[in-house]
């Protein structure tokens, strides 16, 4: 009896999150997972992977929110204890970081995302393609 079950290879979840991090490929690490700020390209211009797969949706900016609420809090409970600050600071410091912190991280965190979700075969991805 003979298995007609194609055998696919495994993925690194670790290397394609970090590949991803680093806005490329989660496949070959060369090619530019972007083709705009945050649109993922529909294939790597090196190995073809297909990345049109992906869904992130809204989990980037949620993951970019926590992050940077979480780093301002401590920052300003911490300028709060120790220096007593002039409330005029945080409008003139903690505005500005809170706008330009989540829109510096949210490339790399999509690209984190969408190597996970290739590494794990969701949305598509499991299907074999030619840079398997």
């Amino acid at each position: 009896m003979t298995d007609n079950a194609t055998t696919l290879e495994t993925r690194s979840t670790g290397q394609a999150i970090w590949r991803g991090a680093l806005c490329k490929c989660p496949h070959c690490g060369k090619g530019k997972m972007f083709r705009a700020y945050l649109k993922v390209a529909d294939e790597c211009d090196v190995c073809g992977e297909e990345l049109s797969h992906h869904r992130a949706d809204d989990f980037p900016p949620y993951i970019a929110i926590m992050i940077v609420g979480h780093l301002l809090v401590g920052i300003m409970l911490h300028m709060d204890m120790v220096w007593h600050v002039n409330p005029m600071t945080y409008l003139l410091s903690m505005i500005p970081l809170a706008i330009i912190l989540p829109l510096a991280m949210l490339p790399s965190i999509k690209g984190a995302i969408v190597g996970l979700q290739w590494s794990a075969r969701m949305y598509g991805f499991g299907t074999p393609s030619r840079a398997d």
